[in-house]
């Protein structure tokens, strides 16, 4: 059990999360960051939670823009077009606003591809099993958005070639994101662990998650900062 973690589900669900980082850790693999998921309003109603879930991002996951994902062996994959935080300095737990804000080095995009492959209704599995993390794109950090300026953004989003979804307000289903990264920080601290320099935060999908099938493509702009996209892999012939 977690001392710092109230509620015992996630103090349980963290602990084997924390496990399984430190396996991959161990195995070769490098913590790049950190990822939230559940945090809009609606779902954390539904798994009775406050504040998003937390998990973590290995370089094992990264993928270069335009990548191509063979889907064959997933269960139910999504793809979430989100902000990217990429942090210039170490940030405590029960850190301020201002500490915080001064703390970002910039924003980008980012897609992260996740693959559901358990039920998303119980709040321990879900993070024992890093919030079905699986992959993340990461696309240009603006550094002139230092502080995490969002002024002016226009995310747009493509499905095969169609636009599917534009907005200004990309924050309105993750909530603030100076919130999400104190909130990032201070349960990192409360699990023996730290937010790093160099590191990133991917703030959750700024649109409703998007389930993909083998054939498509999706293209995410965040617009002016990058465009960041990933393909998946059509079906063999039978």
């Amino acid at each position: 059990m977690l001392d710092g973690i109230q509620d015992p589900r996630l103090a349980r669900g963290l602990s084997a999360q924390l496990a399984l980082k430190r396996a991959q850790l161990a195995a070769g693999a490098r913590c790049i960051g950190w990822k939230v998921g559940f945090g809009a309003p609606a779902a954390m109603a539904r798994l009775r939670i406050t504040a998003p879930l937390t998990g973590f991002l290995t370089d094992r996951g990264r993928l270069a823009s335009g990548a191509t994902i063979d889907l064959a062996h997933w269960n139910k994959p999504v793809a979430e077009p989100e902000i990217a935080v990429h942090m210039k300095s170490d940030l405590p737990g029960g850190a301020d606003r201002d500490a915080v804000s001064a703390a970002i080095a910039g924003i980008g995009p980012a897609i992260e591809l996740a693959d559901v492959d358990r039920p998303p209704d119980d709040v321990e599995p879900i993070l024992a099993g890093n919030i079905y993390q699986r992959h993340v794109v990461l696309g240009r950090c603006d550094m002139a958005r230092a502080g995490g300026d969002l002024h002016g953004l226009v995310a747009c989003i493509k499905r095969n070639g169609g636009e599917i979804a534009r907005t200004a307000d990309v924050q309105a289903l993750t909530g603030e994101l100076i919130d999400i990264v104190r909130h990032v920080a201070t349960t990192l601290a409360a699990c023996g662990e730290q937010l790093r320099a160099g590191e990133i935060i991917i703030a959750g999908s700024i649109v409703p998650p998007l389930w993909v099938e083998p054939g498509e493509e999706i293209v995410y702009s965040l617009e002016p900062v990058d465009t960041v996209s990933v393909r998946f892999a059509a079906r063999a012939a039978a």
